[in-house]
This record gives C-alpha cells, structure tokens and sequence, in this order.
C-alpha cells in the first residue's frame, strides 16, 4: 500500500488557536499574550512533525441495502456511505498521521506550562487536519486526472456513520502498524491526531459539499470552515 510522507503543511498561529476550539479573531482582540503563545508553540512543534498517509484505492462493486461492497469482498456501510459513494466507481481509503512526538512532547509539557502545552496540542490538531486536507486534494488530483470528480471526505463518527462500525471498516482495508496507528476497541486512533476517511472517485460522484454539515459539532465547533 502506498506510503506518503513529503507533505508540506502550511500553518499559522491562527490555525494553532482553532485547533485549541478558539477564535482567533476573538483572541486577537483580548489577549496578544495567547498569540504569542501559539506562535512559539508552532515553532517548537515543527521538527515533531512528521506526516504520514497510507492509502489505498479500491473498487466498487456494487451498493445493497446502504452496504457499499468493494473488491475483496470489504465493505462499507451506512446512510452517509450509501449517500455519498454509492455511485463511486472507485474509493480511496486513507490514514493521516503527525506521528506521535508532538503528542508526547506536549503531554510533558502541560505539567509545567499548561498554556504552552494546550498550544502544541493545537498545533497537533491544526497538523493533522492540514495534513488530511492535502490528502483530499492529491485524490481530487487522482480522480481528475482520469476524467472523475471525487466525492467530500467521510470519516467514522460523522452522523450516519458511526464510529464503532465504521472505523472497523475502513482499518480492515489498511495495514494503520504500517505508520505506526493503533486503533483502541472504541475506534479511538494512536497517536491522537490522526484522521482516517474515505473519498469516492468516479464520473457520476456528486462532487463539492461540507464535510461539517454532518459533524455532531457543527454547532458549537469553531473550526468550521477550515475543512475540506
């Protein structure tokens, strides 16, 4: 399964502060010292990153009853699947990781400076989601390239997709050992910022949408916006 590590992620301070569930706009007006703060988290955490995507690409064989069938005899299912990939001729299946350093580093740090550690967490999240973001447009690249749109990625937990049914699923078609992610029985990845989903590619896939329009935070998250 191919293995992708020569990602360039651009962040900023801004990022890092949404990545803590703030808005930077609100804390650039209240507190220059929180900025501060996140700047010199970005710069401590960059040499802790170190992205990673495996994937693989996978054909569609056929949808029944909301259970999407892929070759191999695999499967995906629920109403999210069946909306989304059900006209997919094929799907890539993907795994993001920043690595487990920046995690580690930040747990210690919280112990003596809690600010500077909820920093680098957010700068871990900030990572992570700028990392699947790029893996979304390298698919997007993929499918135009042969004439496809790609669908909006989906990952377990979003609604219509449980995490304790799909995460299974979708792990079942990658080697996750093969960049260092363990899954716990609740769905749960380590390291912690990690992101698996799934990207449908075909000719008849209904390109576009929101992946927040189906988060069970899209009320209250203050990252909306920001993802693919």
């Amino acid at each position: 399964m191919p293995v992708r590590r020569d990602w360039t992620l651009t962040l900023d301070a801004d990022l890092v502060l949404r990545g803590q569930g703030a808005d930077p706009a609100v804390i650039r007006g209240r507190s220059r010292a929180l900025v501060a703060i996140a700047e010199d988290a970005l710069a401590a955490a960059r040499p802790l990153i170190a992205p990673a995507v495996l994937y693989r690409l996978v054909e569609v064989e056929g949808l029944r009853h909301e259970r999407l069938t892929l070759e191999g005899g695999a499967h995906l299912s629920g109403t999210l699947v069946a909306q989304h990939l059900g006209s997919a001729r094929r799907v890539a299946v993907a795994l993001c990781t920043i690595g487990a350093a920046l995690e580690d580093h930040a747990t210690e740090v919280m112990q003596d400076d809690p600010s500077l550690g909820l920093a680098l967490d957010g700068c871990g999240s900030a990572a992570a989601e700028a990392l699947a973001n790029s893996a979304c447009r390298h698919f997007e690249s993929l499918a135009a390239e042969a004439g496809e749109q790609a669908t909006l990625p989906l990952s377990p937990g979003m609604i219509g997709w449980p995490l304790e049914s799909g995460q299974p699923e979708l792990l079942a078609l990658l080697d996750a050992q093969e960049i260092g992610i363990r899954a716990a029985a609740s769905g749960m990845m380590h390291p912690r910022k990690s992101v698996s989903f799934v990207v449908g590619l075909g000719r008849e896939v209904t390109a576009g949408g929101h992946a927040c329009d189906y988060c069970n935070l899209r009320e209250t998250c203050n990252y909306q916006d920001h993802y693919v």
